[in-house]
């Protein structure tokens, strides 16, 4: 019994750090498409970036934690450099030239991560201090790492609320999701809002990409992996609306984790069961905007 206890403890552990680690990088992605109106498949590449400057900056100064400062840095320039120079031009055009450009930038960072990188998968060592583990038991444990990176999650939904809800930024940028022509008559400077939003999307991914990296491998294509599971949380939780992404994460987490245990023949179809569901009993999101 206490094994069974046990084991259900250590699984919804999991869950919950792979829901806050989606909704990290789910909630930029909504935030993008919410406010800007653009479909940018290109997120998960941003999720692989934020890895791969993990572990090419701890190879050079031999701290992690440094990585992670200079790779959000880096990431959040990128995104805005990225808003500047191409998705700007695309706020008023079809979906179908934002999702081709955005899918051409795929392309680019798959080519500039063969070429500095290699195609080789690799690790990252996880902080010596933080590398130990939380006994759960007599005889079962679980890394302190994946603790210390839900903690690390949830401090950082909790500051994308006061920035979104008790800021003066957050009010431009909810009025941007609501009304941008409105709000720019009122003052609001719209272009300046979307590239904060872009950046802050996509430094939302790139961290997600960091934290994660030390707990799972560096390799192609994981950008690939988690973008199609992000746009599913985006649309059970409702475009635009960053709680629903939490809620959306935490459910597609819990049934992805528990059903690989109970339920192994069908686990890889659940999160797309539930999706369908959804979208036949709201198809606007659980939580509209």
């Amino acid at each position: 019994m206490d094994i069974l206890l046990g084991s259900l403890l250590i699984q919804a552990l999991n869950a919950i750090q792979y829901g806050l680690l989606l909704f990290l990088i789910a909630s930029g992605l909504t935030l993008i498409f919410g406010v800007m109106g653009v479909i940018n498949i290109a997120h998960g590449s941003f999720y692989m970036m934020g890895a791969y400057f993990a572990f090419t900056i701890t190879g050079l100064t031999g701290n992690f934690f440094v990585a992670v400062i200079l790779g959000a840095i880096l990431s959040v320039i990128i995104g805005a450099l990225l808003e500047w120079a191409l998705f700007k031009h695309l706020y008023k055009r079809d979906h179908l030239e934002q999702v081709l450009l955005s899918y051409g930038l795929i392309l680019i960072f798959e080519e500039l991560r063969s070429i500095f990188v290699g195609d080789e998968v690799h690790s990252i060592d996880v902080p010596a201090w933080l590398n130990f583990s939380i006994p759960l038991g007599d005889i079962m444990s679980y890394p302190f790492y994946r603790l210390f990176m839900s903690g690390v999650c949830v401090l950082v939904a909790i500051g994308m609320y006061i920035l979104i809800n008790r800021t003066r930024i957050g009010s431009m940028i909810r009025a941007g999701a609501t009304n941008s022509g409105m709000a720019e008559v009122l003052g609001v400077n719209i272009s300046m809002v979307n590239r904060l939003v872009f950046s802050l999307g996509v430094g939302l991914a790139a961290f997600a990409g960091m934290i994660n990296a030390p707990a799972s491998a560096v390799a192609p294509g994981m950008g690939m992996e988690v973008l199609i599971v992000s746009f599913v949380v985006v649309v059970i939780g409702g475009i635009g609306s960053v709680w629903g992404a939490l809620f959306a994460a935490m459910v597609i987490a819990f049934a992805d984790t528990f059903g690989s245990v109970f339920f192994p023949s069908v686990a890889g179809m659940l999160t797309y069961i539930i999706m369908a569901m959804v979208l036949l009993w709201r198809p606007d999101g659980i939580f509209k905007r």
